[in-house]
Parts: structure tokens; sequence; C-alpha cells
């Protein structure tokens, strides 16, 4: 039998040609495209791939059949089993689309029943393949329909009334849009199979078939960049809010240095650096009045905006309190009874208070659950001060706390830091330590704060190398040098 150009092949052979260009430019766009969800992208590219099969081997069955020999009868049977088995393919993988469009926290029972249905499809053509129950080809290589034919589709009529019913009644999950595209990729071959009955030598439900894909992928991207468009669009806004906050947040701590360029009774260093775009650690030093200084180090709970926010409102107060006249535990007890009036989300923040005498150089504290200072004095070394921790701000109400007092001599340093610092940790998930920071205070104890705290950065930077950071890194140093007689 000789392949007769007629209109209907032509037909055909244009439609083929221009389906395998279609599923070869989806598949092209599917691959290169980085904002389509990876579960659509992975159902989209596995579709388009059978759709592409499914023309080929049909294609190829229009081909051979009616040429004569005994290899071109096994080679129909061939690819027409690969006609059939991707036609499930497709179906399988419309499914699971549907299913993820129209209710993305389906169950998974979802997922095996489509896939169950898939398994009885193959089971099916397997044994259609050795008994002809549903296809043969005859002595003269033609296709012929054996009267099982109709059971090769149940499995994806199933599949297809599953898609209805996820269709209907989530129907209000998926956009209008998407939901004709879907639906009329479903009906399509249903009107191409009932013109076939008329039409015979055009095979309407290849073309049903492309143009429906074609219609539902173009319909489905056309959203998914609208979507990605959206998130970039809100991604760059909370960007710049971000950086706004961070600028604010750095705003609230003394950044400018000399602090205090005027008095030479002391000297006062410190540096902030955030594990995200905004932090939950502070610092503050003030002058109470002429004689009396303030010193601050803080972390608060959790990381990001609502310990920003948290951190401002503790600074703030903190330092009123502070300013008053309170003494640093007087102080913490007013600030602790304050925060817990109103602290529905139990966020907390360790603080240490000091106040500072710069006429004699005592050193009144008190600690608030937070890391024990160091203490560096003239022909010694920096050790660290185990004072007594009171209950961290924000737990409790009613709590008091202890003063610490230390002297402060001429020449004497004091290193405050948060658990940033000894809690580094390096890509083997181990510390910092407070031993390594103290050698790293030691390697630079002759050197003005400014040093000292380029000394204890390098050495954490020189540990942790490549690892991220976990937690905000916040250190402070204060030099005594005393009034002048």
């Amino acid at each position: 039998m000789v392949f007769q150009i007629t209109v209907g092949n032509l037909i055909n052979v244009i439609a083929i040609a221009v389906g395998i260009g279609i599923c070869a430019l989806n598949i092209f766009q599917i691959s290169a495209s980085t904002w389509m969800r990876k579960d659509a992208r992975k159902y989209f590219l596995f579709f388009f791939s059978s759709l592409l099969i499914y023309i080929a081997a049909h294609l190829a069955r229009q081909t051979m059949e009616g040429l004569p020999g005994a290899g071109i009868g096994t080679a129909l049977y061939i690819v027409t089993f690969i006609e059939f088995m991707v036609t499930g393919l497709m179906a399988f993988m419309i499914s699971l689309l549907i299913a993820t469009v129209s209710n993305p926290k389906k169950p998974k029972s979802f997922n095996y029943v489509f896939l169950a249905l898939l398994l009885i499809h193959c089971v099916l053509l397997i044994a259609s393949q050795f008994g002809k129950f549903f296809y043969f080809f005859d002595e003269n290589n033609l296709y012929h329909r054996s009267q099982l034919y109709v059971i090769s589709n149940i499995p994806q009529l199933l599949m297809m009334c599953i898609d209805i019913y996820l269709l209907i009644r989530y129907r209000k999950n998926i956009r209008k849009r998407i939901a004709c595209a879907l639906w009329l990729y479903m009906l399509l071959p249903i009107f191409a199979i009932l013109l076939q009955t008329f039409v015979a030598d055009v095979q309407f439900i290849i073309i049903a078939t492309i143009l429906g894909a074609a219609f539902m992928f173009a319909t489905i991207m056309q959203d998914q960049i609208e979507q990605y468009k959206q998130q970039r669009a809100e991604s760059n806004r909370i960007e710049t809010e971000l950086n706004m906050a961070s600028g604010i947040q750095a705003d609230m701590l003394p950044n400018i240095f000399p602090a205090f360029p005027e008095r030479d009774e002391f000297d006062v260093y410190a540096s902030m650096n955030p594990a995200k775009e905004v932090g939950g650690d502070f610092y503050d030093f003030f002058l109470i009045d002429k004689d009396h200084l303030g010193i601050v180090m803080a972390d608060v709970s959790g990381k990001g905006v609502p310990a920003a926010l948290f951190m401002m409102v503790s600074k703030i107060l903190v330092q009123n309190y502070t300013i008053i006249g309170s003494s640093p535990a007087k102080a913490l007890e007013a600030v602790n009874n304050q925060i817990c009036l109103n602290n529905r989300e139990e966020m907390f923040v360790t603080v240490w208070l000091g106040v500072l005498d710069l006429t004699t150089g005592k050193l009144t504290s008190s600690n608030a659950g937070h890391d024990f200072p160091a203490l560096f004095t003239p022909g010694g070394d920096f050790e660290l001060v185990r004072e007594k921790h009171g209950l961290v701000i924000g737990a409790m109400e009613g709590i008091k706390y202890r003063e610490h007092e230390m002297q402060m001599q001429p020449g004497s340093k004091l290193f405050l830091y948060t658990d940033g610092v000894p809690e580094a940790t390096d890509a083997n998930q181990k510390l910092f330590g407070t031993d390594r920071m103290i050698d790293a205070l030691n390697s630079a104890k002759d050197q003005p704060p400014k040093k000292i705290l380029e000394a204890v950065d390098t050495a954490v930077e020189g540990f942790v190398k490549d690892a991220p950071q976990f937690d905000d890194i916040t250190m402070l140093c204060l030099e005594y040098k005393g009034k002048e007689q």
C-alpha cells in the first residue's frame, strides 16, 4: 500500500509538524525558565516530552502502515505500543498538574491513585501486546481496533473524572483563566473524537491535543510569569524596607568615634555585626552627668525584625531609667517590670548595665543573664569577671537584681560582648569559645579599644572562615584613663 497524498493526509502532516515544533519550543522554554515553580516545571517537561514522543510514534505508524514485510509489522507493534503508552503518561502528568494547581495541600493519596491508574494502563497494554486485545495489524500491516479497544481508555477516563472532580471541588483555588485552559484541554479531545466520526481521514485527536496543550501551557506560563514579577516586586520592597530598618537601627546606636573627644578620662569603641539585615544585639554608652558614664551591652532573644523592634524598646528604657539616677540594679528592675507588662510574644533580653564613676574609677554593674565581662588591669591580662547573674529581662515581673563593684585603675580596660563571639561556629560545628576570645584580647591588651576589637574580630573570622554567621556579633571596649591630677 502506497501512502497517498490527500487533503486529510496533508492536514495531518502539517498538524504533526506544527505539534513537533510547539513541543520542542515549550521544552526549551521550560528548561531555560528560572521563574516557574519546580513542580509545574517538572510536570510540563515530562508532559511535552511525552507528547513529542506520542506525535513521533503516531507519525511513524502512519508512515509505515500498509508497507509490506515482517520487520515492518514488528516495528508497527513497537511504535503503536509506545504511542498508547505515552498517552497514559500524558494523562498522568496532567492529572498531577491539576491536583497541584487546584489544591497545593492535597493529600498524597491523589498521587497514589493516579500512579495506580498509570500502572494499570501499562499492565493492560503489555497484556494487549501479546493477546492483541486492543489493536492488531493484519497480513497487509494495516491497523485494526479489537473489540476490547474501549478498555484501553478506561485508566485515562478515570484520571479525567478525578481531574473534573478536582476542578469542581477546588474551583475557588484556581484562577479563572487557568481553569478555562484546563477545561479546554480536557474537552477538546472529546469534541475531536466526535468530529472524527464524520471526517475519518483527519487526525482531529492529535490536532486537539496539541492545541489544547499549547494553550494550557501558554496560559499557565503567563500566570507564572505574573506571579514571579509580583514576588520579585514584593521581595524588592521587603529588601528596601529591611535596608532602611538596618540604617535606622545603626543610627540608634552610638557610631561616631571618638565618641567624646572632649573627655580625656576614658576611651570607648564598639561594633555590631548582625547575622541578618537587622539584629537583636545592642550596645550603648552615655554620660549620666559630668562624672558618671553609663555602659550597656544586651542581647535580645531571636533575630530579625521582631528582635530589632524589641531591642529598640529595651535600649530606650535602659537608658532612660539609668539617666534619671537609678542604680544599675534598680534600673534593670524597672525595665523588667515595664517590659513584662506588655510582652505577649514572651521575648526576653539579657543585659549587662554598668555605671562608671569617672572621678574614682569605681564601676558598679548589674547583670541580667548576660555573658561575663572581661577586665584588664595594668601589669596583668584580660580575665573574665565572674559576677552573679540575675534573671533575663522580660521573663518574670518583680525580679530583684544584685550589684557588683569593680575598681578600675588608670589603664584598665573593660571588654563587653554578646554570645555571638564565643559561640561563633566553624564548618565543623566547633565553637570559638571564651578561651580563644581571651587569647585574642591579650594579644592586643596594650592597644587602644578599637585595635582590641579588631584583634578579636580577626580571630573570629580566622576561626569560622567560610562558615555562615548564625548570630549577631557585638563588642564594646572601654579604657579608663582617670582624671589628670
